[in-house]
């Protein structure tokens, strides 16, 4: 089974919250971002490299390839596996991806989102999604950054 220490759902992926502070935090040797853009897009890789822990590496990977690929992580590796969104962070978890908690940092606020958090905002999906993966007993926690506190997660989805 593979060392997933978190998941995070970040709509930015890779950024300096998640590459140095999360991943130093966690202790994780290798950062997991599975985002079918992402995966193709090696500008956007290089751009995100810039912003993570020297004693971290990274892999790009689809949705599809994080599923096909996840279980054959060796014991060394500490993942951090990051995506955009909870609908992402479902279907790597209803294929098998061992997904024990979820962090929900950031995701901005647009047309047809309602904000909960001072980071987070989401629609109707976004809290199926969400209550699926709660009921599939994910724990989920809403924190920007290690240092603070989380709000109840069952009064903001209720």
């Amino acid at each position: 089974m593979p060392d997933i220490l978190l998941t995070r759902v970040d709509n930015r992926l890779i950024h300096g919250q998640v590459g140095m502070t999360w991943a130093t935090h966690l202790g994780a040797n290798l950062i997991v971002v599975a985002n079918d853009e992402a995966a193709g897009d090696e500008v956007q890789q290089n751009l995100m490299d810039m912003a993570v822990a020297s004693t971290a590496e990274t892999r790009y990977f689809t949705i599809q390839k994080t599923i096909d690929v996840i279980n054959l992580a060796g014991d060394w590796q500490h993942i951090f596996l990051v995506v955009k969104t909870p609908q992402d962070a479902l279907r790597l978890a209803e294929n098998g991806v061992p997904i024990r908690e979820l962090n929900i940092g950031n995701m901005h606020f647009c047309e047809g989102k309602k904000q909960v958090t001072s980071t987070i905002s989401v629609d109707e999906a976004d809290r199926a999604a969400i209550h699926r993966l709660m009921d599939m007993g994910i724990r989920i926690d809403l924190r920007r950054v290690p240092s603070d506190s989380a709000p109840p997660v069952e009064k903001i989805f209720e």
